[in-house]
């Protein structure tokens, strides 16, 4: 199963060309709204220098990075829950990301049209916040209407959801959004097929100017103080920089840039990697032979789970996994040292794999 994240915000805010330097794509960037009119998409690696490190210590063959796909999302318009702008084809597409990336234009450009010829990033984000909520609202009060000749034949299943449904419907009408609902385990399971939109983890993206990567603009810090009572993430990134980053091909001419601009390394693998995260996402490794790669599973996934990833056969006729952690490769240098200094552990398929967990796994089929 492949994870993905989606772009998104309002017209003009930058979001094509954030996704432009991420993915390498060349999709259409103009100064008018809704150029974007069709969702474009992108598998890129997640930067991880962990796979870079391994392989100076057990030589592969080649390396695998692990992946997520990007979505460029059409730009939404007030009132897309009405039918305005691309209204519902909005909707739709963000029904099926797993995360949701939110662009927040914070820079001033005469030449790029916005809202009223106006930058306020909090009323930006409170439009797309209010038209995720206005959808989800009608999205549930729909199921719970479709639902309701099941719980009169007093169906168990039906009536539990319809109890979460109308917890959801009456914390929507307070105009919150469902993350910010508290739902046990099992309420959030009787939902789990709704696909609700408020529901799915989101960061905010500040675009911001190139004068602002040393220090901050009112716009920046209105936008932070904002993400800080949400209890959100906000990553900051110019997506003009990104975009002449991404221009450069040769690497020692990359890096002249990045120390020019005062960067460690591009703001985008930032990005990638708190995307990552959002998913509650996390890498274990495979070493030697062909390849060194990492692999992608939900953060506290069993061994089982992740034998499955690699390959069917490997999960069905699963024996144990052979178990060390990258730091323990790192420090020791080799499998035998690993050994000797009891950090290598025989595993059951129940055990949970950690982040970094470099696995080689037995089994007979």
């Amino acid at each position: 199963m492949g994870f993905n994240a989606g772009i998104i915000g309002l017209p003009n805010v930058g979001k094509t060309t954030i996704f432009n330097a991420i993915t390498g794509a060349d999709a259409e960037v103009t100064i008018y709204g809704f150029s974007t009119t069709k969702t474009d998409s992108r598998t890129v690696f997640v930067p991880d220098n962990r796979i870079e490190e391994i392989q100076k210590v057990v030589e592969a063959d080649k390396l695998v990075y692990t992946t997520m796909e990007i979505v460029d999302v059409p730009a939404l318009a007030q009132g897309a829950s009405k039918g305005e702008g691309l209204g519902n084809r909005f909707l739709s597409d963000i029904q099926k990301l797993d995360a949701l990336l939110h662009v927040v234009r914070c820079f001033e450009d005469e030449n790029i049209i916005h809202i009223d010829d106006k930058i306020d990033p909090i009323r930006d984000v409170e439009i797309v916040n209010g038209e995720l909520i206005l959808a989800d609202l009608e999205a549930v009060t729909g199921q719970i209407d479709r639902l309701q000749k099941k719980v009169r034949a007093h169906d168990k299943e039906a009536i539990k959801k319809t109890e979460v449904l109308s917890k959801c419907q009456e914390h929507l009408f307070e105009e919150k959004p469902i993350s910010e609902l508290d739902l046990s385990e099992e309420e959030k399971y009787a939902i789990r097929d709704t696909s609700l939109l408020t529901f799915k983890p989101m960061l905010y993206v500040a675009n911001i100017p190139e004068d602002a990567i040393s220090e901050d603009n009112k716009y920046v810090k209105a936008l932070e103080e904002y993400a800080k009572k949400e209890g959100k993430t906000l990553i900051k990134i110019s997506g003009q920089i990104e975009a002449d980053i991404a221009a450069i091909e040769d690497e020692e001419e990359k890096q002249e840039f990045l120390d020019e601009m005062g960067l460690k390394e591009p703001g985008l693998y930032q990005l990638l990697r708190e995307g990552y995260a959002l998913l509650d996402l996390i890498t274990f490794f495979t070493v030697g032979g062909k390849e060194n790669r990492a692999w992608t599973i939900k953060n506290n996934s069993t061994a089982w789970v992740a034998a499955g990833k690699i390959h069917s056969d490997i999960q069905r006729g699963f024996i144990r996994a052979e178990v060390y952690h990258y730091e323990d490769l790192i420090k020791f240098k080799s499998e035998p040292a690993i050994k000797d200094n009891g950090k290598f552990r025989l595993e059951g398929k129940d055990y949970i794999v950690k982040d970094g967990d470099i696995l080689h796994f037995r089994f007979n089929v």
